[in-house]
Parts: C-alpha cells; sequence; structure tokens
C-alpha cells in the first residue's frame, strides 16, 4: 500500500480506504457498521465520498505553521510531503479525535520516536538547555495536531505503580512561543486559568517554572485511553482548515444545534456564549472555527457535546488593531463586541448574559492578582487583557 492508498481506522474497527486518484481524494467505506463512521458529516455508506482536496476529516489535524516547516526541514531530500504523506505521518501516531490513518510507505519512519516525558521533569525545565526544540526533534512525527504556533505531541511517562512496569499514558500537548510573540506560554497560561476559574470546562494545564512552555492534557482520551471523536467547527462546515476564518459564531451555533446530542444541545449553547464572550473579555482574536468543536464516544452515542476551552490567548499585545476571528453577529471589533454579544446570547438560548459577563469580567481582574508572579512577568498582556475588560465594564458592571 502506498501514501496515495491509505487504510482508515476508528476505536470502533476498521472504517475504510482513502485514495488519491484522477486529482480526486476518494474515501470509500469497507464496513457497515455505523459506529466506526469517520465523521458526524460521513455517514457509512456503499457510495465513496469524493472531494477535489482532502476531506475535511482529514485535513482537520494536518501539520501547519511551525511543524510543518519543521518537517519539511527533515523530510524534503526523502519524500514529497503532499497532502496524503502528511496525513500519514500525522494520522498514525496519535492523532487528536478517533481516526487513524495508516501507509505501510510512511509509517516506519514515525516508529523512531522517543519513548516519553515526565510532566514534572517539562515543568521543572529552567532554560539552561533548549528542551522545546529537543522535543520536537523526539518526537516531530507525532504531527497529529493543528495549528501554527510552535507546539509538538509528547507522550508521558507516568511514575510506575507497585509491582508494575511504568506505562505510557495520555500525551501532553507542549507549546512554546515564537520571537515575534513575546510571553506566550504565560499568556495562554493566565487566559486558561481565567476560563478555568470562571467555571468553563477545560484540559488540566500547566506552565512550567521558567515560563516559556505551556503544557496541557489531551481532553480527547477517555482515563483507559480509549480515544475519543473530536471534530472542529471547520470540519463540521465542509472547509478546509485554510477556511477557518470564514462565516460567523452564529454559524458555528447552528452547527451545535445541528451535531450535538439533543440532550446536550443547551448546555454546549451557552457554554459556546461563555467561550466567545471571555474571547471577548481577555482581547483573543484567534478564536477561530478550529478552535471550537465537538467530542462524542462514537457517531452512534448521545453524548455529543461541546469540547472544552482550549487555545485561548490575549492577540491584541501582540496586533493591537486586532479583531474578532469571526462576525459577532454583524461585528468584528471588541468595542462593537459589546453589542454583539448581547445578540449572540439570544442565538445562544442564554437568559443572563449580563450575569455571565460579569462574571467573566471580575474572574479576570481576579485571576490577575491572584496569578501575580506570571502577571508580572508579561505586562504587555496584562494591560492589553485590561483595556478589553474595560471596554465590556462600562456596560455590564458601571
Amino acid at each position: 500500500m502506498s501514501a496515495q492508498q491509505l487504510r482508515v481506522s476508528t476505536p470502533q474497527g476498521d472504517a475504510g480506504e482513502l485514495s488519491h486518484e484522477q486529482s480526486q481524494y476518494l474515501f470509500g467505506y469497507q464496513t457497515t457498521n455505523a459506529a466506526a463512521a469517520i465523521s458526524l458529516t460521513m455517514p457509512v455508506r456503499k457510495a465513496q465520498y469524493a472531494h477535489a482536496a482532502l476531506h475535511p476529516i482529514f485535513q482537520m489535524n494536518l501539520p501547519e505553521g511551525f511543524l510543518l516547516e519543521a518537517l519539511q526541514n527533515r523530510l524534503a531530500k526523502i519524500v514529497n510531503l503532499e497532502p496524503m504523506v502528511l496525513l500519514a505521518l500525522s494520522g498514525g501516531q496519535s492523532p487528536i479525535g478517533r481516526v487513524a490513518v495508516q501507509s505501510d510507505f510512511v509509517n516506519p519512519l514515525a516508529r523512531q520516536q522517543g519513548q516519553g516525558e515526565r510532566l514534572s521533569e517539562i515543568l521543572a525545565w529552567d532554560g539552561t538547555e533548549n528542551l522545546f526544540t529537543e522535543l520536537v526533534d523526539k518526537y516531530i512525527y507525532r504531527t497529529g495536531i493543528s495549528g501554527v504556533s510552535p507546539k509538538v505531541l509528547v507522550p508521558q511517562v507516568m511514575a510506575p505503580a507497585p509491582s508494575k512496569a511504568t506505562v505510557l499514558t495520555q500525551d501532553l500537548i507542549v507549546k512554546s512561543g515564537r520571537e515575534e510573540y513575546p510571553g506566550l506560554a504565560a499568556n495562554e497560561f493566565l487566559c486558561m486559568s481565567i476560563a478555568k476559574e470562571s467555571g468553563l470546562e477545560v484540559p488540566e494545564f500547566h506552565l512550567s517554572k521558567n515560563k516559556a512552555l505551556f503544557v496541557m492534557q489531551r481532553f480527547d482520551r477517555t482515563p483507559e485511553g480509549t480515544s475519543l471523536g473530536f471534530e472542529d467547527m471547520a470540519v463540521l462546515a465542509g472547509f478546509s482548515s485554510r477556511e477557518k476564518y470564514k462565516t460567523s459564531y452564529t454559524h458555528v451555533a447552528k452547527l451545535v444545534e445541528a451535531f450535538a446530542s439533543g440532550s446536550h444541545v443547551t448546555s454546549s449553547l451557552q457554554a459556546l456564549f461563555d467561550m466567545v464572550a471571555l474571547s471577548c473579555v481577555v482581547g483573543n482574536g484567534d478564536a477561530h472555527l478550529k478552535n471550537f468543536g465537538l467530542l462524542y464516544t462514537d457517531p452512534t452515542t448521545s453524548d455529543c457535546r461541546l469540547a472544552p476551552v482550549f487555545d485561548v490567548v490575549n492577540t491584541t499585545a501582540y496586533i493591537p488593531e486586532d479583531v474578532l476571528a469571526l462576525d459577532l453577529c454583524g461585528h468584528k471589533s471588541f468595542f462593537s463586541a459589546r453589542q454583539g454579544l448581547l445578540d449572540f446570547a439570544k442565538v445562544c438560548q442564554v437568559a443572563d448574559p449580563y450575569d455571565r459577563l460579569q462574571r467573566l469580567i471580575l474572574t479576570a481582574e481576579f485571576v490577575i492578582g491572584r496569578e501575580a508572579e506570571v502577571a508580572q512577568s508579561i505586562p504587555h498582556v496584562v494591560a492589553a487583557i485590561t483595556h478589553c475588560t474595560n471596554m465590556l465594564k462600562e456596560v455590564f458592571l458601571d
């Protein structure tokens, strides 16, 4: 089997085969098991799914930005990194979600990797050596995570239980920053701490001792290690990854209504409102389609709901004129978001937008005070967050 022909599977069994033929990408199921469907948008059927580009579910985890550049630097002389090869690399080593891709042509490369790291040792990094560069070098083929910022999936080694061997458990998502975005790891830690303190569902996350690495536990695995389904909103909208800034938050709400399980629709819509409101409070201009998603066991279960908060940072510290990533009921600027949030509350069936925004604003101020050491390391970020909260305070607090 070549890189132009890939086997696709899920925890519920083998799903089918993806091929690239005559400028078309074709996926055909080789099962009748509805639970093995690879996407909420692609139920099991006899006919193949044909696309001019890779199907959105396969695009979801393709490496971008930093990781893509690192792969090109390493493999350009060995193989042409066209979409099917990138998919074989990113889909064979614990990709985000439940869809795995295997290829005899590519996957042997991915076996050449480290055996795992301890969270305590990553967090204790003092900056004397470039730990992030070392992690990328060891785990570069575990590329099943999207995003342009520097990040890598690292298998975590847990302390051995009595009389048991050390085991590998869920991966850690380890993020660094770029020189043009100073303090990015501390920035994300502060914003995610505000989300957590506000009562939003968040994965476990940490900041390294020297504040240069943000580390997050992945949320798409059960405690036993079984893969959960995750599909970002670009996939559910049928968009390519490049179209992640297309459309509106109202469209995201409609996707939640269309795909979330009935018993989870209302709570997911209200959580979506809180997430969008949080982005307005902290000045996050990168809350695009790929930073929202749905989480579920498999397409036949009734537990499909909005995934936890992730990838929240203040962007206005780096781009002072930044705006919202998507349209908010006809508004894009953080200033006009004050009215947009009230309109969006109606879309999300939220009856108490003032109370929710007051909680987020006051929580942001509380967390900045509580995390004084982190805040003092990124005064430019704190100033930018404060500017955004002050704009909202004029309407929702004063």
